[in-house]
């Protein structure tokens, strides 16, 4: 795609969570977290790529120590629709006997986070743990899955923005921004 059909696209998109929401979200999430993991030095898992904007905004407010790791497992790509989920990166640390927080950008139906925490379980995690800074509403999820910590809940849109993409593009937008239909 070129910058100028990019830029209309986004032109057209709607904020349905502001920046500054999104730091109160974050805060709230940070509080949460703080009060359940603070004494057990947990080893925090960031799911690339849509998780590194939630991480990194999140992990500065937990004031507490921990150990910072990443996974990349994808059903995506830089599709606009999910297919099988394939491993590209697992962590490097030893989930063995350790309190797990997976970071996430978005809940959407769940398969991928679900076999994320399941993968950290059958590797010997003490406990396992996800915060997501999005929540989709919508009767697609998986059954007897959801996150620990949510940040904000949104329609079930195409959305774009804190971590989330649309062909790759506009993770880097501060808010919750939902697409036109697209492409």
């Amino acid at each position: 795609m070129q910058a100028a059909e990019l830029n209309a696209l986004r032109a057209r998109a709607e904020c349905l969570v502001d920046g500054a929401s999104m730091e109160a979200a974050y805060d709230r999430l940070a509080e949460s977290i703080r009060s359940d993991l603070a004494d057990r030095i947990p080893l925090v898992l960031v799911v690339m790529t849509g998780g590194v904007i939630a991480a990194g905004k999140l992990l500065p407010r937990l004031d507490f120590p921990l150990e910072i790791d990443y996974l990349h497992a994808t059903r995506y790509g830089e599709a606009t629709r999910g297919g099988e989920l394939r491993w590209l990166a697992r962590p490097r640390h030893s989930l063995a006997g350790r309190h797990v927080l997976i970071i996430d950008d978005i809940f959407d139906e769940g398969v991928t986070l679900k076999a994320i925490v399941e993968a950290c379980r059958i590797e010997g995690a003490a406990s396992v743990r996800c915060a997501v800074a999005v929540d989709k509403r919508h009767g697609r999820k998986v059954e007897g899955f959801l996150p620990d910590y949510v940040g904000v809940e949104v329609p079930d849109r195409f959305l774009v923005g804190e971590g989330m993409d649309y062909r790759g593009y506009f993770r880097n937008l501060n808010g919750i921004h939902a697409l036109p239909d697209t492409p």
